[in-house]
């Protein structure tokens, strides 16, 4: 039995307008963006009084940390999901494209500018240690036992500082390997989100694979 399956019927009506709320943020962060996110105006737009929002989400940093865990969640999931039906590192690629394609606001929340005042709980964290290891983890299929004994030197700094790996036990050039994907794969994704490349003329999907291709061993 779900937990929604017990709940009462205040915890559900709490949830969904807990939901609601959420629903009218999104909206706002995709009109003018996460640090013009105000309680006030979802309270108006809603029909409520500010402070009756309150009673569901403290502030305004409260709510960008449930969207954020949310976003978090979902990418951590649809990893996740994709490496247990067997993607490799260039399916996961794919897949992170995709995700980051289909709601680019939110995407932006997690790996865009930081919102101005705002510091996320270390519970975020955890989550997206989880996306990490799943590639790290593809990473480490990847690279032959002579590449893993032979450390180039971004490498071999990575070995001794990988706290951003936490306990997973992937080699040093597993470690690197990664670390490129999540920046190579990133910027390209960041450019394209953020329209950079409109007008250029090519098509960035082509771009996307072709700097996967050079990147991946």
């Amino acid at each position: 039995m779900g937990k929604s399956d017990t709940a009462t019927p205040r915890e559900r009506y709490r949830a969904q307008v807990r939901t609601e709320i959420k629903e009218h943020a999104w909206q706002q962060i995709a009109t003018a963006g996460a640090s013009a996110l105000s309680l006030n105006a979802i309270a108006k737009q809603m029909g409520v009084s500010g402070p009756a929002l309150y009673r569901y989400f403290a502030g305004r940093d409260e709510l960008i940390t449930e969207l954020i865990r949310d976003a978090y969640r979902s990418l951590a999931d649809t990893l996740g999901a994709a490496a247990a039906e067997g993607a490799d590192l260039s399916g996961l690629a794919h897949v992170l494209r995709g995700w980051a394609l289909a709601d680019p606001h939110r995407y932006f929340l997690l790996y865009g500018t930081p919102v101005p005042g705002y510091h996320a709980p270390d519970d975020t964290t955890a989550i997206s240690s989880e996306i990490m290891a799943t590639l790290l983890t593809a990473c480490a299929a990847l690279v032959p036992e002579a590449q893993a004994a032979t450390e180039a030197p971004f490498a071999a700094h990575l070995e001794k500082h990988r706290a951003w790996a936490g306990d997973h036990p992937a080699p040093p050039a597993a470690l690197h390997l990664a670390m490129s994907f999540w920046t190579r794969m990133h910027g390209v994704l960041s450019l394209e989100l953020a329209g950079h490349f409109t007008g250029m003329g090519f098509d960035p999907d082509r771009l996307f694979a072709a700097e996967l291709d050079a990147l991946l061993p």
